[in-house]
């Protein structure tokens, strides 16, 4: 229904409804977030590490804080998991949310903030303190119609936060928000900007480069709340792992990783990291086993294949699956996907085609030996499938991937 109502009402008129819902919710809330300080972290990639970790740095640094993201909502000790299947609740919600948050005496709310919130004026009337950027790679590109429309979505967090802007200097959009004006701007980056990692040195459990870009964002908005940066340090030392972002589930005698990587840019980093790990001996080839899916709904079919080409590219093995196909036919998704490896040349006999994702993550664990490296992207920790007519199947990547080890070697 509410994909038919876009076709007819004109997007001018949709834009005023999601408007004026957004000054309806702030209303009926009493504007809460006049009340608390706002961190909005927005970007392509790197958005839900970014705030759990902002979170951290500033509990430990004694504050009472409030988080929302695409894993879950949090007010102080007071956790629930986000099941909505988006990331930035809707303009009544997000505004209760902060409400609930000034109620229970929290100093600061750490927001994500997605393009598609801001399109449709979930973050107007919250008057953010201080606005992260992440990084930028084409992504929405049919709901935006067009990168630079992506970009300027972002762009419009940055215009709308007067305060503080902290912005990787490293990613080639830094310019475009760097020339929006702030009270104060802190950059980072692994080499130069105000905090990078040469003069910032901390040792960091979470793998992957495009980690130690999180933490480094992370510890910029720390610092630009008055924490010291021996508090950063110590935060970023200590986590171990955050759900669903390359969280390892089995550790021998292969590894399995699960990530929420569904952009193509975000999954090129996580098969480049997980190559890395891959053990270099003479008398062991450790393989990459792959499985992956894409998103339905008509959602950016143009980086299906773009996603089956980066999969030929770094891995051994790759298994193609479902994962939320909406209304659209899940063969077709997984076909446009085929169509990226069939272009790569990739061997025929490494590839697998399996629908059903459990299947398919059993498959993946079959085919691992000792010192092999099994990675499953596109969900994370997301606990549904979403399939036609608005139904939610209960799912677990983790869960799956140990009931179906235990099964094949316990």
């Amino acid at each position: 229904m509410k994909e038919l109502l876009k076709k007819f009402i004109p997007p001018f008129l949709l834009n005023w409804y999601h408007y004026i819902l957004a000054l309806l919710g702030v209303i009926f809330y009493c504007f809460p977030s006049r009340k608390i300080k706002i961190i909005g972290v927005t970007g392509t990639n790197g958005k839900t590490t970014v705030v759990n970790l902002t979170t951290k740095i500033l509990e430990e640094a004694g504050y009472k804080v409030a988080s929302l993201s695409s894993i879950k909502f949090k007010i102080g000790e007071r956790e629930w998991p986000n099941t909505l299947k988006m990331t930035m609740p809707g303009r009544f919600q997000i505004q209760k949310f902060l409400r609930q948050a000034v109620a229970s005496g929290c100093k600061f709310a750490v927001l994500e903030v997605t393009s598609e919130g801001i399109k449709q004026h979930r973050h107007r009337f919250i008057n953010f303190d201080t606005a992260v950027f992440t990084n930028l790679t084409p992504e929405h590109i049919e709901a935006h119609g067009g990168f630079e429309n992506y970009k300027k979505a972002k762009g419009k967090l940055f215009q709308a936060t007067k305060n503080i802007h902290i912005i990787n200097i490293d990613d080639e959009n830094a310019n475009y928000l760097l020339q929006f004006p702030a009270k104060k701007k802190y950059t980072y980056g692994l080499n130069k900007g105000d905090i990078n990692a040469k003069n910032f040195q901390f040792k960091l459990q979470l793998i992957g480069d495009f980690n130690v870009y999180n933490a480094l964002a992370a510890a910029c908005a720390g610092v630009s709340q008055g924490v010291n940066l021996e508090i950063c340090k110590k935060v970023l030392e200590m986590v171990g792992s955050i759900p669903g972002r390359m969280e390892e589930v089995i550790s021998q005698p292969f590894k399995v990783f699960v990530d929420y990587a569904f952009t193509p840019n975000a999954l090129e980093k996580v098969y480049q990291t997980l190559n890395n790990l891959k053990p270099k001996t003479y008398n062991l080839k450790p393989k990459l086993i792959c499985v992956l899916g894409a998103c339905g709904g008509g959602r950016d079919k143009w980086k299906r294949p773009v996603l089956g080409e980066i999969a030929a590219k770094y891995c051994d093995e790759v298994i193609v699956t479902n994962e939320d196909p909406y209304d659209e036919n899940p063969y077709q998704i997984l076909s446009m996907i085929k169509s990226g490896i069939s272009k790569s040349q990739f061997p025929t006999s490494n590839f697998y085609e399996i629908l059903d994702r459990r299947e398919a993550i059993r498959k993946s664990l079959a085919l691992a030996k000792p010192g092999d490296v099994v990675i499953i992207t596109g969900k994370g920790c997301e606990p549904w499938i979403c399939v036609a007519g608005g139904k939610k199947i209960p799912w677990d990547d983790r869960e799956v991937v140990k009931e179906e080890f235990k099964k094949l070697f316990l």
